[in-house]
């Protein structure tokens, strides 16, 4: 007989976590689950790759405004729930007026657990949807699976660097001990995660991101060279890098304007015969910080912003470079998606990077100061046996992590 299985998550917007679930749903073997989905709000470009063996659950109103804008919850009739954010907001900034006090920065990110504990009594159950044998709650907060839903065994998934956001411990405390199991991305990961949630130490598995490589190469193909080059040309003497992700603090995109000034001022140094000009594939609320420094650097010909893409495969395919800049990462799906792809990948050295990139042998890893960034890049497009050797060792490896569905198994 077959197990009933539950994944929640927020929204299937493009995004490395949403990704990762669309991955893992794709390598489950369904001849021995029964897979029900419940996405609160039916939005994002990833909507349309949920395995057809998955039964998408409706739409439930209340959760579907969590985080949509207040007003049309106002209007939609969600009273409890704006009532909850409106608390939430409120309790989040008395907190940082306690941390302005003893000198510390409040970050957004900080806000969400506040908001689910705000909304949570005002959701209604989901116990109609009878027992499950194991219900995961893939993106925090991880009330809702927690709270709402009945199930044998219940397990939630970590996708941030711990170490790098400023959270309520004794707060987010109670939702994540409340899981069986707590899965982590990498050892990096679960290293910082129990820096902040010590007591949790027994709870941790470990299960690597999983990307179908069949998925993200065949979406690859689905631009040809030629409309891509409409957006990202090729030129003589021009090395193109690209990097793709949300606009957030977190991604470090206000920088690369400057990061991209100085790797051109490093290759001349290095009298090499290129230039760099710096793509952005994205969308966030950093997109006016992201210009404004574009202007300051005055690098508005070498530093292009294409925007939001349902699909950035076939500018990952068509790069030079592909580079995280980030500040800080879980564990950065569009670098695996771009080693899948065969791209030579930089990253910065946050905490995490050296469990994701071999550095020299899958990929560089530079320093997180944007001179030194500057440098590493340079430095390696410079190198040509070092991205021939790089390239070579993609070719002959697997980056899917399709293995790591068992592990989710044994925690049956």
């Amino acid at each position: 007989m077959k197990q009933r299985l539950l994944f929640a998550i927020h929204y299937l917007e493009l995004g490395g976590a949403e990704m990762s679930l669309v991955g893992l749903l794709h390598a489950l073997d369904y001849s021995r689950y029964d897979v029900d989905l419940f996405v609160y709000s039916h939005q994002g470009e990833l909507m349309r790759f949920i395995p057809k063996e998955v039964r998408l659950l409706p739409e439930v109103p209340a959760y579907a405004y969590i985080e949509r804008p207040m007003k049309d919850a106002l209007l939609k009739g969600h009273l409890g729930v704006v009532c909850g954010r409106l608390k939430a907001k409120w309790q989040h900034h008395l907190r940082g007026k306690r941390l302005e006090a003893r000198g510390k920065k409040l970050q957004d990110a900080s806000i969400f657990q506040y908001v689910m504990n705000g909304v949570e009594p005002w959701l209604p159950s989901l116990e109609h949807l009878g027992e499950y044998d194991l219900a995961v709650s893939f993106l925090a907060p991880h009330n809702i699976v927690l709270r709402k839903v009945r199930a044998k065994k219940k397990i939630c998934w970590i996708h941030t660097d711990y170490s790098r956001i400023s959270v309520n411990a004794a707060l987010e405390l109670p939702v994540w001990g409340g899981y069986d199991h707590i899965v982590s991305i990498s050892p990096d990961v679960t290293r910082e995660f129990l820096g902040v949630f010590p007591t949790l130490a027994g709870r941790i598995a470990e299960i690597h991101n999983i990307l179908p490589t069949a998925f993200v190469r065949g979406r690859a193909k689905e631009m040809s060279a030629e409309e891509v080059e409409e957006e990202m040309p090729r030129e003589a003497g021009t090395i193109n890098l690209l990097s793709v992700g949300r606009f957030t603090h977190a991604k470090n995109y206000d920088n690369v304007p400057v990061i991209c000034k100085l790797t051109n001022y490093q290759l001349s140094i290095l009298n090499s015969p290129f230039r760099a000009r710096w793509y952005l594939i994205g969308y966030g609320g950093d997109e006016a910080l992201i210009r404004q420094r574009i202007g300051e650097a005055g690098m508005q010909g070498q530093v292009i912003i294409l925007g939001k893409k349902a699909n950035p495969y076939p500018y990952i395919k068509a790069c030079d470079v592909y580079v995280q800049p980030s500040r800080y990462e879980g564990n950065a799906v569009t670098v695996r998606e771009a080693q899948m792809l065969g791209k030579s990948v930089v990253v910065t050295d946050y905490a995490t990077a050296a469990s994701q990139v071999k550095d020299g042998t899958d990929g560089v890893i530079v320093p997180m100061d944007n001179e030194g960034c500057a440098r590493g890049i340079a430095a390696f497009i410079a190198d040509k046996q070092k991205q021939q050797a790089i390239a070579d060792h993609l070719a002959t490896h697997d980056y899917s992590n399709v293995a790591e569905a068992e592990k989710l198994c044994k925690l049956l």
